[in-house]
């Protein structure tokens, strides 16, 4: 390996930080998921123990009062967070969503707001990019930001944006200039951090819950002329699509991670099932055909890992990583769904019992084939820039 290439881990890396994120799981059992789902709630202990922790601080320097890891880290506890059997969706956007306020926001942003969050004190877990009628094509979004003096007014719409009812700041994507003044539909988007506390709501602001068939904590919101300091504004204006871009690789990259820890989860409890229950005076397991897709999903988790890990290297060595990111994340998704299917078909009618928790996982764990990108969209970002393959269109 040459000076220029990065160091792929091996192993369980981290493992003191493992086992400090399986001790919080711990107190936070399948009973505690289900409750939450009853009520359509969110998990305010668990992430208030996972901030006091330290671990949504991760990837903020320290001399903002994080802990200044880097990304591999801080998929590390992800993955255990899932691999728990919890839900680590929840807490996980503020490892990213950071990053744009951390790598584009001024020096006052950052002293204003980086040491608040990473103390617990402000929450930004919400991210308001996907509009009802643009979906994936982020740069038609019809949202937009007006200046009038020393602010700018917002008005439109975002759906899918998990967590906003839960969170303190919503990292926001608005058109600052028309597209008909743009040469090219990228330019003229920016990035504001918008204050979502209850006094702004009913303010030109609303929030209105979306009842899914996961317990993300989904909202819609509604902006009408709401009013955002132009000091909220990130970086320059116009800019912010590239700023937004700039951290979607860490975000695959910790979302295809968590899908790992899913995978990891589903094959400790089928596996642990199948060396159990015997039938015919046996362990099922002794059957190839249940031995197999277990095997099969265990050998694409570990493939999966790797490139996951390899991707994750690269961007924390300030390496072009956006193809491995991405691979990342269609693998992860896809080899954590299999071991889903797997498991579920070993544990049979049982997998469809609520205390054994498969069904949850099942239903969180498809999730990564749509969301945050969808594995079609991947496909045409490899055909396209990695093949040089002709534009879909």
């Amino acid at each position: 390996m040459t000076e220029t290439e990065p160091m792929v881990a091996l192993g369980r890396d981290y493992p003191e930080l493992r086992e400090a994120v399986r001790r919080i799981c711990a107190r936070y059992p399948g009973a505690y998921w289900r409750g939450l789902e009853d009520r359509a709630a969110y998990p305010t202990e668990f992430i208030a123990e996972l901030t006091a922790a330290g671990f949504l601080a991760a990837l903020i320097p320290e001399e903002y009062g994080g802990s200044g890891l880097p990304l591999r880290a801080a998929a590390v506890i992800l993955e255990e967070i899932n691999a728990s059997g919890c839900v680590a969706s929840q807490g996980h956007a503020q490892m990213y969503i950071m990053g744009t306020l951390l790598r584009h926001g001024n020096a006052e942003q950052k002293h204003r707001y980086l040491p608040e969050i990473a103390a617990g004190r402000l929450r930004l877990q919400a991210f308001g990019v996907t509009e009802p009628t643009t979906g994936s094509d982020t740069t038609q979004l019809r949202t937009r930001a007006e200046r009038h003096g020393d602010h700018y007014l917002i008005t439109g719409q975002k759906v899918w944006t998990s967590r906003a009812l839960h969170s303190d700041l919503m990292l926001l994507l608005a058109r600052t200039t028309p597209t008909d003044q743009v040469k090219k539909r990228s330019e003229g988007l920016s990035v504001f951090l918008v204050d979502l506390t209850a006094k702004n709501q009913g303010q030109g602001l609303e929030i209105r819950p979306i009842e899914a068939m996961i317990n993300h904590n989904t909202t819609e919101v509604f902006f009408d002329r709401f009013p955002v300091p132009a000091e909220n504004l990130i970086g320059q204006e116009g800019q912010g699509f590239r700023y937004i871009l700039d951290g979607l690789n860490a975000e695959r990259i910790l979302v295809a991670t968590e899908a790992l820890g899913d995978g990891r989860w589903f094959l400790d409890k089928a596996t642990q099932y199948a060396k159990d229950r015997v039938v015919f005076g046996r362990p099922i397991g002794a059957n190839q055909g249940v031995q197999f897709p277990l095997a099969r999903a265990w050998a694409e988790l570990e493939a999966a890992d790797m490139v996951c890990r390899r991707a994750a290297s690269l961007f924390d060595a300030g390496r072009e990583c956006g193809a491995d990111a991405n691979i990342a994340k269609l693998l992860a998704s896809e080899a954590a769904w299999k071991a889903g299917e797997a498991a579920m078909q070993t544990l049979g009618g049982f997998s469809y019992a609520r205390e054994y928790e498969l069904e949850r996982k099942w239903r969180e764990t498809r999730l990564y084939q749509i969301a945050p990108i969808s594995t079609n969209l991947v496909l045409a970002y490899v055909g396209q820039h990695v093949l040089g393959l002709p534009r879909s269109y």
